[in-house]
């Protein structure tokens, strides 16, 4: 058992017979990765977390109803008790007003870091779509001559001349930005029409 972080599961291998002892390495290299980044964020992130967390729970939504409700109660003078805020209720609207703009801070606070760890992620997705990329295209070329030294024929083959070629990255982009641009110009001519 590798020794990692105690808040981390650890996935031992053989513990799930039916993965690959690689899988289970992932699995735990993600976790450990993800605990790295949450031991890495300032005090003020984890406070923005923890009420992120708090705020997203359905007992904060009963915690507010039943406050609501004693507060409309309360000044709306029932039970003989003398209202402090009678109707419609102005200091009640101010902390709710006030408490929806720090909540929403703390959210996009929260919203912020892990954007940026996804952003992260996606970096490291990508570098890792381009190696294996450019991997599988020296294994094709590498196949391509085998065939051709055992006399294989696949020179008709035009799809594996076109794998056999690299893929710049920018070229893809460049294609997806003009066909995004064309599906745009006929969105807004069939919406003339």
């Amino acid at each position: 058992m590798q020794n990692h972080n105690k808040t981390q599961t650890v996935i031992e291998s053989g513990d799930h017979p039916v993965l690959a002892d690689i899988i289970e390495q992932n699995i735990s290299m993600i976790y450990e990765l993800r605990n790295r980044a949450l031991a890495c964020r300032t005090r003020e992130e984890r406070i923005a977390d923890g009420i992120t967390v708090f705020s997203g729970r359905m007992s904060f939504l009963y915690m507010h109803a039943v406050w609501f409700a004693i507060w409309i109660v309360v000044n709306l003078g029932f039970f003989g008790l003398k209202p402090f805020d009678p109707f419609p209720f102005g200091l009640l609207t101010m902390i709710v007003s006030l408490e929806a703009i720090f909540l929403a801070t703390f959210v996009l606070i929260s919203q912020n870091r892990t954007s940026a760890e996804a952003d992260h992620r996606a970096d490291l997705a990508l570098q890792i779509n381009l190696l294996t990329e450019h991997e599988i295209t020296r294994i094709i070329r590498m196949l391509d001559t085998i065939q051709h030294q055992l006399g294989i024929d696949n020179e008709r083959d035009t799809e594996l001349v076109q794998l056999e070629q690299y893929v710049r990255p920018q070229d893809i982009l460049q294609e997806m930005d003009r066909a995004q641009h064309i599906a745009r110009r006929e969105a807004r001519v069939s919406k003339s029409v």
